[in-house]
């Protein structure tokens, strides 16, 4: 099982938001959280697509548009034309689910779903098979710093039998209250790609300690790993 650390630049300094991807690149994690919020599908307002655009892209980074917005098939080719490489949008904000996720994927990019936390995971049952990532939301979406709702770790495991079943090996993504006294038990439920705002950004500003904020995550991560192995 490979895991994946994706810092969400919502805890990151918005004064210097480029210099702080290029840090956590460099820290060690390329696979980079863009939090999208209108204001409307969520009470926050972060950035759009032509903040996004101004983003500098390190070599090798990933930008994962996570998009918190009502009708999220109007911005779809403009966060492609901003450089993002997956887009996840939200089952609860769009009409045509299935049509929202082709648009995604005719603009060449990887499409992923997300699920608030009340949101039951049979409104995939149809669409599996198209998704390159499903994101289960452990906190309700809108403010970083949330704490994690432990009922979300059944729901991991839920969605993990679901994909296993299938026979899909789909990354999936958890959002909200990521930090080493919560990963490892969401990797052990069958997470495999971990947003963590605070958990990376907090206490922190350079590289190093950056890094060293990963590492935490990623130490209580392998646990999680051999946990997982225990009980399959």
């Amino acid at each position: 099982m490979n895991i994946t650390i994706a810092p969400s630049v919502l805890s990151a300094n918005f004064g210097e938001i480029s210099e702080e991807i290029e840090r956590v690149v460099e820290a060690g994690t390329p696979w980079i959280h863009l939090d999208v919020m209108d204001g409307s599908f969520v009470p926050n307002i972060t950035f759009g697509a032509v903040a996004a655009k101004s983003f500098k892209k390190p070599k090798g980074a990933v930008f994962d548009a996570h998009l918190m917005v009502v009708h999220p098939e109007r911005h779809i080719e403009s966060f492609a034309k901003a450089g993002a490489d997956i887009i996840t949008v939200h089952a609860e904000a769009t009409h045509h689910l299935h049509q929202t996720v082709q648009q995604i994927k005719k603009c060449g990019l990887k499409a992923a779903v997300a699920l608030n936390p009340a949101t039951s995971l049979e409104v995939l049952d149809w669409i599996y098979s198209e998704l390159d990532m499903v994101l289960l939301m452990s906190v309700n979406p809108g403010w970083g710093g949330q704490q994690f709702i432990p009922a979300i770790y059944e729901k991991i495991e839920k969605l993990a039998n679901k994909l296993n079943e299938q026979g899909l090996s789909i990354p999936i993504q958890v959002d909200g209250g990521i930090k080493p006294s919560t990963i490892r038990r969401a990797v052990s439920a069958g997470a495999t790609n971990l947003v963590a705002g605070s958990a990376v950004f907090d206490n922190g500003s350079s590289v190093a300690e950056y890094h060293e904020n990963i590492q935490a995550l990623l130490q209580e991560a392998e646990r999680g790993i051999l946990d997982r192995s225990q009980i399959v």
